[in-house]
């Protein structure tokens, strides 16, 4: 559902890409603590896509919902905590998914949240773990074959190029 009212500030260089119609849509918010560790969850091992594999909180994007409004209710419905400030644009990529439901188009950010960081409210039936990582992201490759570090990779990206506080 579309927030007309937003709660969220965006920086004024965010960029969000344009959708065409028929495309699906996921967002990815990358969520660092103030050590500058990123937040990522464990997906269970029932799930169909991507199974017992570390992931940033985030997921598809309802037909009525802009790019933002999908984060920010990915982050609340993922942990519990509230988007604060959409601090940059990570990039796009594309992806198949282990699930046969084709292509998707993922736009990710770095973002700022409001909640009690040491105590995210998991949806347990999806994730089975968290936890926060930086400098040392190797377990980010857990169950990943050579090649498909795309949420190891987009998180040193996001450490390694983090912006200060404003």
């Amino acid at each position: 559902m579309p927030t007309d009212n937003r709660v969220f500030t965006v920086n004024h260089d965010v960029e969000v890409p344009v959708s065409v119609p028929g495309a699906v849509w996921t967002v990815g918010a990358v969520i660092l603590n103030q050590d500058g560790e990123a937040f990522a969850q464990k997906r269970s091992l029932d799930r169909r896509l991507f199974p017992d594999t570390w992931d940033i909180v985030g997921g598809h994007v309802e037909a009525d919902e802009t790019l933002l409004d999908a984060l920010a209710r990915e982050v609340e419905e993922e942990t519990g905590w509230r988007l604060r400030h959409v601090r940059r644009f990570l990039g796009t990529s594309t992806w198949t998914g282990d699930d046969g439901a084709g292509l998707r188009h993922e736009a990710d950010y770095l973002v700022e949240v409001d909640g009690d960081l040491d105590h995210p409210a998991l949806e347990w039936s999806k994730h089975s773990a968290y936890g926060w990582f930086g400098p040392d992201l190797a377990r980010l490759r857990e169950n990943r074959a050579p090649g498909e570090f795309l949420i190891h990779d987009l998180i040193a990206r996001a450490v390694q190029d983090r912006p200060e506080s404003s």
